[in-house]
């Protein structure tokens, strides 16, 4: 039962592909259901995790992962049927893959490092999150409520873009000032191992 969450997330991951299609088919109401069951999936391994302490580090690992993979498909597919502008893509995508990249970067140059959300980062996801529902709810059959969202949806698109810059600046932040004090800390045991070898 230790792995439920574990589960839960890989699954989330395998639905990535059947709702990438479903969209590029145009299949806007499958997509959406599919989307909505990986947000509630998302909620349930997390909270799963927290409760029963079923948690591990590839738990920590696959569920970002999950997320980004899953936004990233979307907005590929909605991007290149013009739904969603290229420099909006870009700036999600980009984020994204500097977090990733600078993840793997800081474990090889450093150490393990762990990925805690930010009050910025949870806003930009949440923020992904209602865009994609509100283009998505635009194309579905329910008439004032599709118009409505149609209109929502490019005032939230500038605000995805501010906070999707807010937070991939703020992460480089975070992380710069990790870097630097991991390096001291490397350079100080140097240090210390070379005057220990000369007192030796």
């Amino acid at each position: 039962m230790s792995n439920l969450p574990n589960i839960i997330t890989i699954l989330r991951i395998v639905l990535v592909l059947p709702t990438a299609w479903m969209l590029w088919e145009s299949r806007f109401l499958e997509a959406f259901v599919l989307m909505v069951v990986a947000g509630v999936s998302d909620a349930l391994d997390g909270f799963l995790a927290r409760r029963f302490g079923w948690m591990s580090k590839l738990g920590a690992s696959l569920d970002p992962l999950a997320d980004k993979f899953l936004v990233a498909a979307i907005f590929i597919v909605f991007t290149y049927q013009g739904h969603i502008p290229v420099w909006l893509a870009l700036i999600v995508l980009f984020r994204d893959f500097m977090i990733v990249i600078g993840a793997g970067v800081f474990k090889l140059l450093y150490e393990e490092v762990e990925i805690s959300p930010t009050l910025l980062s949870k806003a930009n996801t949440a923020m992904q999150f209602v865009t994609l529902c509100l283009l998505m709810g635009s194309f579905l059959p329910l008439g004032l409520v599709a118009d409505i969202a149609a209109g929502a949806t490019v005032p939230c698109f500038y605000i995805l873009a501010v906070l999707g810059v807010s937070s991939g600046l703020d992460y480089m932040v975070i992380w710069g000032s990790k870097a630097h004090r991991a390096g001291q800390k490397r350079k100080l045991y140097k240090h210390g191992r070379g005057a220990f070898r000369r007192l030796d």
